[in-house]
């Protein structure tokens, strides 16, 4: 096929053997040269993606696919971890082939704490199987990506200013529980579901992020399930260690 290929109607219909592109629940689409993806904002019920050997740099229209449980991405052309972002709104994604991208290349161990660390509803990356121990050390030491590639978008904050959105307690308890939420592949919650959450005595002050980020925590420790609190528990124990040994100072190797 000739290059930057365009993903079309088409072409998926075709390949999928579908009548209409609602119906559509895997594709293969190996090798096809395809630059373009667009496409996949009308493919919505789509559960297995074959992407692989392609020549796609963004991410940006697979995040439509909310049923997307297999996503198969193996020598593309992403050239950014940060294209992960599109994936995190991905509640049921459970297996994640990105091997052989540009942004896999700088450090692979970095790579995978920070892909687990984005995405740790993940069973299966890259063909290896994810184990509790790796997930507990990607949330500690794994990379949080919390914007897509490109200038930020000034629609993000529901119409304030920048100054205006980061001085805004119920603004800022919200960011904080839907960027857990979004760690946990969970979807974000609305701006309404806040408020019977905030304090009178918040409206005229600026609280401090640790006191948001404990809200936001516990609003969303409501939601998770018990494989959820789980990875929550063993990433909250390796922190509680991790700061216990650096308060008291204890060497690693006794004399």
């Amino acid at each position: 096929m000739p290059g930057e290929v365009k993903l079309t109607r088409k072409l998926v219909l075709a390949r999928a053997k579908a009548s209409d592109l609602e119906s559509v629940k895997k594709l293969n689409c190996w090798g096809c040269n395809l630059i373009d993806i667009s496409i996949f904002t009308e493919i919505p019920n789509i559960e297995v993606l074959t992407l692989s050997a392609n020549k796609i740099s963004s991410l940006e229209h697979i995040s439509s696919c909310q049923n997307l449980t297999e996503l198969y991405l193996r020598r593309n052309d992403i050239q950014s971890l940060s294209e992960l972002c599109h994936l995190k709104s991905l509640a049921r994604l459970r297996v994640l082939w990105l091997a052989e991208n540009p942004c896999c290349e700088a450090d692979p161990t970095k790579y995978r704490l920070t892909v687990l660390r984005n995405l740790p509803g993940l069973h299966k990356l890259d063909n290896q199987v994810v184990t509790e121990e790796e997930l507990a050390q990607a949330l500690e030491d794994g990379e949080e990506i919390c914007t897509p590639p490109g200038p930020a978008s000034a629609e993000s904050t529901n119409g304030m200013t920048e100054a205006d959105s980061e001085n805004d307690p119920l603004n800022y308890s919200m960011e904080e529980t839907n960027k857990i939420r979004a760690q946990l592949g969970m979807k974000p919650l609305p701006r309404d579901k806040f408020s019977s959450f905030s304090s009178p005595r918040e409206s005229g002050a600026t609280p401090r992020k640790r006191s948001h980020t404990l809200e936001a925590v516990l609003l969303l420790l409501k939601d998770l399930n018990s494989e959820e609190l789980k990875i929550v528990q063993a990433a909250t124990e390796n922190k509680l260690r991790s700061r216990c040994r650096h308060k008291e100072k204890i060497p690693l190797v006794e004399t």
